[in-house]
């Protein structure tokens, strides 16, 4: 029995229609901001610092209420001193680079790997045991034998990050392309749609949640990889994690100490609630994003 020619625009609107069926979801109404939002935050923020200067002032022995020093102090030796808080910036900007370039290049080529995979099971089979096995090595093993060889570098920080950071965006993008559902795959199969088009408009698309849920892992990640490879590095230009190292050897900077940290984790939350509003932003097309905390 012979095929019946299907006509170019048809197919090109029957694959918008899979792509759409695939990953359409009813748009969610915005959710508007209620008192239950901003009290809770502010209640658990409230509770941490009434705790803080417990311990600062009550829940240590004298000669060791020094090591947690009240929050004004911080913020006045860390924040509001712009001497130290101008190495503390300049510092935190070296590992924002580290951080970022890091997984930009775990980003591109952990996806490229795991479309590859996607596309050729032999790929896959070959590549997916050094995936798990480079996650399941202890990175903290690896910096050492890193920093020999890289020399303690920008580059070698840079490597660190693409170490912590690759496998999730690896992990979940495969997963995101090959959950597709196998009706929508027929549907392209009736059309004749090559291998492409079916990647690049039913595949991706659909697994666009899963692939940016594992980009917001990998920034998160990616800082952390910064940090430990300031740590264990502590040669060439000093990041957040050297100063953090070097504060902590030094019970008068116990304050700054404080401050870097807090500097720190200020980061791996902007960048890490950045990668959720570019989720929103990007996935909003095709699915219902008001599940997906920003």
């Amino acid at each position: 029995m012979s095929e019946i020619p299907v006509p170019d625009h048809a197919m090109e609107e029957a694959v918008a229609d899979v792509a759409e069926g695939a990953s359409v979801a009813t748009p969610a109404a915005r959710r508007r901001i209620t008192l239950v939002d901003v009290a809770g935050p502010t209640l658990i923020f409230a509770v941490s610092l009434g705790c803080w200067y417990w311990l600062s002032y009550f829940g240590m022995s004298e000669n060791r209420r020094f090591l947690v020093p009240p929050l004004h102090e911080v913020v006045q030796e860390g924040f509001l001193d712009w001497t130290n808080f101008s190495i503390m910036l300049n510092a935190l900007w070296l590992t924002t680079q580290v951080a970022f370039w890091g997984l930009g290049i775990a980003i591109v080529l952990g996806m490229t790997l795991a479309i590859l995979m996607s596309q050729a099971r032999w790929v896959e089979r070959s590549a997916w045991p050094y995936a798990v096995a480079l996650q399941s090595f202890p990175i903290l093993a690896l910096v050492p034998l890193i920093g020999i060889v890289f020399d303690y570098n920008f580059n070698a920080r840079v490597l660190v990050c693409i170490i912590i950071a690759i496998f999730p965006i690896i992990n979940n993008t495969l997963f995101g392309i090959q959950s597709v559902e196998s009706g929508h795959h027929d549907l392209l199969t009736l059309h004749n749609a090559s291998r492409w088009t079916r990647l690049w408009k039913l595949q991706l698309p659909a697994a666009s949640p899963a692939i940016f849920a594992g980009f917001r892992i990998s920034a998160g990640l990616s800082v952390v990889g910064a940090i430990v490879g300031d740590f264990f590095f502590r040669k060439g230009d000093k990041g957040i994690g050297i100063l953090i190292d070097q504060y902590a050897s030094r019970t008068t900077t116990l304050p700054r100490l404080y401050a870097a940290t807090i500097l720190a984790g200020a980061l791996g939350y902007v960048v890490f609630s950045g990668f959720g509003f570019l989720t929103k932003a990007v996935t909003g097309k095709w699915h219902e994003s008001s599940d997906i905390p920003g």
